[in-house]
């Protein structure tokens, strides 16, 4: 299987993953759960007017990480994508979120992970890593 794919499926299976940022010195947490894979590229989902887009705006470096049985650290750019049909592809993987994000998803902000090193863990032995 293709490194992201393996990326992309490992989030799903855990569900949640929480992504990292940088706000000035301090390191911000919190929980997200909508990415997907569209046009070979992995894709991250944030709400507009969120301190999240906000912060990647002024520093694209992030981290995403989600525990299923391992360990998954990705460590990555963020960088946004303003197509829409990525937007009505997150539609159509995640159909739920059409309440809160609009009919064309008009409050999410898609972000293309770019420069990726995406690093497999059990406890604290690394299991593999991957670039892309």
């Amino acid at each position: 299987m293709e490194p992201i794919r393996k990326v992309s499926e490992f989030l799903d299976s855990a569900k949640v993953y929480y992504l990292a940022t940088v706000e000035g010195n301090q390191p911000r947490v919190r929980p997200y759960g909508a990415q997907m894979l569209y046009d070979g590229k992995l894709y991250v989902m944030a709400f507009y007017h969120s301190n999240a887009t906000r912060q990647l705006e002024e520093n694209p470096k992030a981290e995403l990480c989600a525990f299923h049985g391992e360990t998954l650290r990705v460590e990555c750019e963020l960088v946004e994508d303003k197509r829409p049909e990525i937007k009505e592809a997150l539609l159509n993987k995640y159909p739920e979120l059409k309440s809160a994000l609009g009919e064309h998803a008009e409050n999410a902000v898609m972000y293309e992970a770019k420069n990726v090193t995406a690093t497999f863990y059990k406890f604290m032995e690394e299991l593999e890593s991957y670039k892309f």
